[in-house]
């Protein structure tokens, strides 16, 4: 399950509206023979890329899958379909999947005589599927305030779907990396009260959002998911998160201490 985790980090910042899941096929002797990831809507899922990997040595093995397989037809049939038709023995998952239609892929799976097996790792999978499953609750992008480097918004915007920068100009974490017309990214700068423009991002139909320090939209300076923070190693007497966070990771560089912190 941890190498599935990772695989499907693959599709952070490019699988939204869908969620960024990761299989990974055993074949009867527990050996891996396949792996895969859902890189956009519209693409194949991750089982099925999968599966296509291990061809015909998927047959009697196990699918080892982050996100519940899906019990429906939209743009490709769906997955659970797939396991099925392709031999699968057994299917491990770790987080079920609240958008599932009808009895949900899991129950059709047992269904048909596969063995399935839930919440293994699931908070580990979190890692990755956690912002895709707090923006279903939420009804609005999950929302990462950075007040940090430069370099660290470099990398932080290859995993979301769009980021907010200085002035409040909306743009791709990654220009085209979802294909064209899946998300209305705004035309003018976000500006007003943080209900406004929680609104406006929630309309754009993204996943997550990253907004690039407290200048670029000031009113979400205390309304962000998830808060970035970095502090000097002198600045002992500095709150290290403002109220209404709690602190989830502290590490060390040189000459400050990164903290990140999650809205309770």
């Amino acid at each position: 399950m941890r190498r599935a985790i990772v695989v499907s980090a693959q599709g952070l910042g490019s699988a939204s509206p869908n969620p960024p899941v990761g299989c990974v096929i055993l074949d009867r002797g527990g050996r891996v023979v396949g792996e895969g990831y859902h890189r956009r809507k519209g693409e194949a899922h991750a089982e099925v890329n999968a599966l296509a990997a291990a061809g015909g040595r998927a047959v009697g093995g196990t699918a080892v899958v982050t996100l519940e397989p899906c019990n429906h037809y939209g743009r490709t049939p769906p997955c659970r379909e797939a396991l099925i038709d392709a031999g699968i023995a057994r299917v491990v998952i770790a987080v079920m999947d609240p958008t599932s239609r009808g009895e949900g892929g899991a129950a059709l799976l047992r269904e048909a005589g596969v063995e399935v097996e839930q919440g293994v790792l699931a908070e580990e999978a979190l890692l990755v599927l956690g912002p895709w499953l707090a923006s279903l609750t939420l009804e609005r992008p999950f929302i990462t305030l950075l007040q940090g480097p430069s370099a660290e918004a470099d990398l932080l915007r290859q995993s979301h779907d769009l980021v907010v920068r200085a002035g409040g100009l909306v743009e791709e974490g990654r220009p085209g990396s979802h294909g064209a017309g899946v998300f209305r990214i705004p035309d003018r700068p976000l500006a007003g009260d943080a209900g406004h423009v929680l609104t406006v991002l929630g309309e754009t139909g993204a996943r997550s959002v990253l907004v690039l320090g407290d200048a670029a939209v000031p009113s979400l300076a205390q309304r962000a998911d998830r808060l970035i923070r970095y502090l000097p190693c002198t600045a002992t007497s500095q709150a290290p998160l403002p109220p209404g966070y709690r602190l989830s990771e502290v590490t060390r560089g040189v000459g400050y201490v990164r903290v990140v912190g999650l809205r309770i």
